[in-house]
């Protein structure tokens, strides 16, 4: 008997029957879907306390200090002082959604009491340039006294490339240190490998940006033309001559290194028909995903059968000053054969700097602006969304950039700003005027965040009037299916986002038109290729451990929302429709199904070896975008 079935009865004066307590929690379960929750297969069914029980009978008490009471508290935050605020504060603070602003940052070099020297890391042969002023330790038997224990007898850079510059501070380090405590080589395997990693910050590069140093004649050259008031359609060759002639005028050295015969291209400059063209139509595109949409998170994506991948945004202001953390955001992976990256700005010199500046420097197949992001560090000066209601600064950049790039410009935008005033209509005839090659369209506002479903509605309208130039639709592709219902707008291609974090495996299901009902094996499978693509990214010594970690627990608090399809009684499960609490069908399809901070810990455990002492964790995006 359902609940339908009661109120019917009682609404005719009949006798209501005595239902038990699980008949009654089945009923609720049954209406559950209508308040936004995802519909399961009743056996699989539980309560919070039992999941939480269940998964606790199976903890290690002597990894972790657990706190008793309420499971929702998790024991891995930092106790913070309650202070009563007053009503608008309290106001102020349910304003701020979406994001942890307040989260406990530690950098991962505080894990290391004691770190020894990078001279003797790497075994130069000269002494340390810093001699007794040097902060580091220089006795390796000192510093192996108070190393964290080695999590296994296999390196994965040792393994791969024959050499891990690591050395004795490798968490691994067993597997290529001598007796004497020598780093070992194994030279067969280095004469192989290759560096699979390009995009790197050059040190003169660096140097010439920190002393503002760096020339941009071809930028210089675009913005005498806007500050005259004028309008290029297109790349003049004057403004080809302008970029050219001072470098050899003066006789300085030029921009980019060369190498071999100078060509046609390297002093003509090309004509807007005569650049590197890309074929965007029928791919599936994994958006620039903030934090998360890290190179080994890309690596992954790409195994499962993403065609084109876009590095994480970049801010401009940051790029042309040097600053690494920056740059290393550009960073391109051998296996991503289709490849840009995305910049964030608001002004017109900045932007078009900062495109020359790659143009010159990296090796990239387009440059996407950002004009979509909408959270306020960003819309607040002007850039991601507010690049949609500033025409005018938003025309002079796209020109601009495209001016000086010998690659694709592409932009990606949402609806508007406003809930109920949606713009890229008006926008993207515009954006053709100015030379876009690509349009890529989220189906929300700023304002509606993800609080609604994506209107592919607006999206096939928008997607008429970009024609001839291709436009990516974007917005709650979780499966085959909502993949297939988007291609059936006039959209030339489909960008996934979350649904790529939730089930990196999408893209194969996509390509397949089938539900994979993948196990928890090969989840965690997948999630130890993320782990040792981590560590030769980000590297194998405690630093580079700990920052894979974090960064595998902002993807955890994505995939904690992916159900299971044998455990679905509706196929497929929706984006927006939130799992109820409820028993994988063994102990870690349970585990990985915890929205509870402590149990993805413990999973990073598993492939990551225990946590250190002062170690804390909260995610930077709240799970509460259903």
């Amino acid at each position: 008997m359902c609940v339908q079935t009661l109120h019917w009865q009682l609404s005719l004066g009949l006798k209501a029957p005595v239902l038990s307590s699980s008949h009654v929690n089945r009923c609720v379960w049954r209406m559950e879907p209508q308040r936004g929750a995802a519909l399961i297969k009743e056996q699989f069914l539980t309560t919070k306390e039992k999941f939480h029980e269940f998964l606790a009978s199976a903890r290690p008490r002597a990894s972790r200090d657990e706190a008793d009471g309420d499971p929702e508290e998790p024991s891995g935050e930092p106790e913070q002082k309650r202070v009563k605020l007053d009503r608008d504060a309290e106001q102020k603070k349910k304003k701020m959604r979406g994001q942890n602003k307040s989260r406990p940052h530690i950098k991962p070099q505080s894990y290391e009491e004691r770190r020894l020297c990078p001279s003797i890391v790497q075994e130069r042969d000269t002494e340390c340039v810093y001699g007794e002023k040097c902060r580091f330790l220089h006795d390796v038997s000192e510093y192996m006294c108070s190393k964290a224990a080695d999590l296994g007898d296999q390196c994965y850079r040792f393994s791969s490339f024959g050499w891990c510059q690591y050395g004795v501070t490798c968490r691994f380090s067993r597997a290529h240190t001598s007796p004497e405590l020598k780093n070992l080589r194994n030279e067969e395997l280095c004469r192989r490998s290759t560096d699979t990693v390009s995009n790197h910050l050059d040190k003169d590069l660096q140097r010439r940006l920190r002393k503002k140093q760096q020339r941009f004649p071809g930028a210089e050259a675009y913005l005498k033309t806007v500050s005259r008031g004028e309008r290029p359609t297109h790349t003049s060759h004057a403004a080809g001559d302008a970029a050219n002639g001072p470098e050899t005028a003066d006789g300085a050295d030029p921009p980019v290194k060369t190498l071999g015969p100078i060509t046609d291209a390297d002093v003509i400059k090309l004509r807007p028909s005569e650049k590197k063209q890309v074929d965007f139509r029928d791919k599936l595109y994994l958006a620039p995903l903030t934090t998360c949409g890290n190179l080994p998170f890309r690596r992954v994506c790409k195994r499962f059968g993403a065609d084109i991948t876009c590095g994480e945004m970049a801010m401009v202001t940051n790029l042309l000053q040097g600053q690494a953390s920056e740059w290393a955001l550009l960073k391109r992976h051998a296996s991503e054969d289709l490849f840009g990256v995305q910049l964030e700005g608001c002004f017109p010199d900045t932007m078009t700097r900062c495109a020359e500046l790659l143009n010159q420097n990296i090796d990239v197949d387009f440059v996407d602006i950002n004009s979509g992001c909408p959270i306020d560090l960003v819309y607040k000066k002007g850039g991601g969304c507010g690049l949609m209601t500033r025409t005018s600064k938003f025309e002079q950049i796209v020109r601009g950039m495209n001016s000086v790039l010998d690659v694709p410009l592409t932009v990606k935008i949402r609806t508007g700003v406003q809930q109920n005033c949606s713009i890229a209509h008006k926008l993207i005839p515009e954006m053709k005027k100015w030379g876009v090659s690509l349009v890529t369209l989220h189906g929300r506002s700023r304002e509606q965040r993800y609080t609604k479903s994506a209107d592919w509605e607006y999206i096939d309208t928008c997607s008429k009037l970009a024609a001839p130039v291709p436009l990516f639709g974007n917005g709650d592709i979780l499966t085959y299916e909502d993949a297939m219902k988007a291609r059936e707008t006039g959209v030339s291609g489909i960008m996934v986002a979350r649904g790529a974090l939730i089930k990196p495996w999408l893209f194969t299901e996509i390509k397949e038109n089938r539900h994979w009902d993948i196990s928890s094996g090969e989840r965690l499978d997948i999630l130890r290729d993320f782990t040792n693509y981590g560590l030769e990214h980000w590297g194998s010594d405690t630093q580079g451990v700990e920052k894979t970690r974090s960064f595998l627990l902002e993807w955890l608090s994505f995939l904690c929302r992916y159900i299971p399809v044998g455990l679905l009684e509706r196929v497929p499960q929706k984006i927006n429709e939130r799992p109820p609490f409820y028993m994988g069908r063994d102990y870690m399809e349970s585990l990985m199904a915890s929205q509870h901070v402590d149990d993805w810990i413990r999973i990073s455990e598993m492939l990551l070896g225990p946590i250190p002492k002062n170690f804390s964790f909260l995610p930077k995006h709240k799970a509460n975008a259903y």
